[in-house]
Formats: structure tokens, sequence, C-alpha cells
């Protein structure tokens, strides 16, 4: 956008031409910006983050908050959670992820997202319908539990020997095959052709084995998320709990860390 704008007259600006970039009729979305700073080699025009969600999306959200006695004040994205996030990483990774590419890759219920970080700065993300409602689900269907009873087994333990081998292995090769999709959607859009580490976050991320499996098949060096390994634990807090729960709370705890203008 042109530099020198008053907030407003950028504000009305970006109004103009946002439709450009947001698939849904405006009327329909929620939409926010931010300058990131003058622009490369051009010193009169600025670079603007433009961020925009379904205003539905925001509803559901803001209704759930609203049912636990809250209000909704802030709204963030989850690429930049997970940004925000990546810093409680950076004592794990090599050369603390300064000058290395990075592609952190959450898998959560029904998405996983790919944000791919260098010299810890977000460069590129992406989404996948995929996640462990799948393993879930097919957990229901193969031994004929409820939802609720297979998602306590899929974390407990007790499901049949042949569980391992029918269903659990099947699930891991195709996490393995949906990570390789994504990145490679990143290389064929990106100057960078390959990434020195994967951190691997999110509830899947605590299937056993899985780091290993992702780290052979894609012959990048893999580690779990845990973004808590560097904090001090309340007495009644279970390390061994929250050390299960760490991949899962990536985002949580990117949103935690979040500033307030």
């Amino acid at each position: 956008m042109p530099a020198g704008l008053h907030d407003d007259d950028l504000e009305a600006q970006i109004q103009l031409v946002a439709d450009q970039y947001v698939p849904y009729p405006l009327e329909e979305v929620n939409l926010d910006f931010e300058v990131l700073g003058a622009t490369e080699k051009n010193p009169d025009t600025v670079d603007v983050l433009l961020a925009a969600c379904r205003s539905e999306n925001v509803e559901l959200r803001s209704a759930a908050v609203e049912t636990g006695g809250l209000g909704t004040e802030i709204m963030d994205v989850e690429s930049f959670a997970s940004e925000n996030a990546f810093a409680l990483l950076t004592d794990q990774l090599p050369d603390q992820g300064i000058e290395r590419t990075i592609a952190v890759i959450d898998v959560g219920a029904t998405m996983t997202t790919l944000n791919v970080m260098h010299d810890l700065k977000s460069i590129y993300t992406r989404d996948t319908v995929f996640g462990g409602k799948q393993l879930t689900e097919e957990i229901m269907r193969r031994y004929g539990l409820s939802y609720e009873e297979a998602g306590m087994a899929k974390r407990q333990g007790g499901l049949p020997e042949n569980y391992l081998t029918d269903v659990l292995e099947p699930f891991k090769e195709a996490m393995v095959q949906q990570a390789s999709r994504s990145l490679q959607f990143f290389y064929s859009s990106s100057p960078h052709s390959k990434v020195d580490h994967i951190v691997l976050a999110g509830g899947s991320a605590s299937i056993p084995g899985m780091d290993e499996m992702l780290q052979e098949k894609l012959g990048v060096e893999t580690m779990i998320a845990n973004p808590f390994a560097s904090m001090s634990l309340s007495a009644r807090v279970k390390p061994q709990t929250l050390s299960n729960d760490a991949p899962a709370l990536l985002i949580a705890c990117g949103l935690a860390l979040r500033s307030f203008d």
C-alpha cells in the first residue's frame, strides 16, 4: 500500500482492495490488518498483512467463550500463535533456529497445519484436512466403540493386539504422506529446496514412534514439540501428564504469549 497514509485512509483503501484477496463476500468476513514496514527496494510503499476469517467461524468461537462466562477481546490466527510459541522451542533446536529453515507440522483433530519458519520468521503456511479424528473414527468402526470410548482407548490403550498393525500403523503412514505432500507444496512455491528440521506438534505427535518414522521416511531430523521444556512447574502439575499433552498445547502457549496493544 502507499506509504504515509493515515490509519483511517489506509483502512479505507484496504476495504476497497480486500475483495481481491478474500474468496468470500466481505460482508461475510471479519478482517484486520497490520503494517509490516517499508517495502524492500520501494520506499514509497509499505507491506501490509491482511488477515480474514468467515464471520461464522469467529462467532462460533466467541459463543464458546461466552458459555464459559468469559468475553472475547482478541481472536488470533493459528499460524501466528504457532510463530509466537516457536520462541519456546528455540533452545531445543540447532543454533537456536538462527538461519535455519524449520517446518512445524501441527496435526490437530481435523486439520494439519504446516508452518515453515526461516530465521525465526514464518515464511509459509498451509492447512490440510487431516487429523487425529480419522484415527478415532477408525477405532470406532473397527472395534464397535462410541466416539468417547474410542478417544479414551486411543490415549490410554487396552485395544486388541491387531490395533498396532491394522489401524495405528496405516494412520502413521498417512501422517507421513500428508507431511511429505505439504512439504512438496512448500518446495514448489519457494526458493527453499529443503528444511533443516521438523518440529511435530498436535495431539497425534504423541503417538509412540511418530517422530522416528517421519525422520526415517523424510530424511529430516525430527523432534516433538514441548513448549514447557524450559518452564518451572507448579507442584500441582503432574510432569508426565503435561509432557504427554505438551505437543497438543503449542498453539495454546502461543495464544498465552500474545501481547496486547
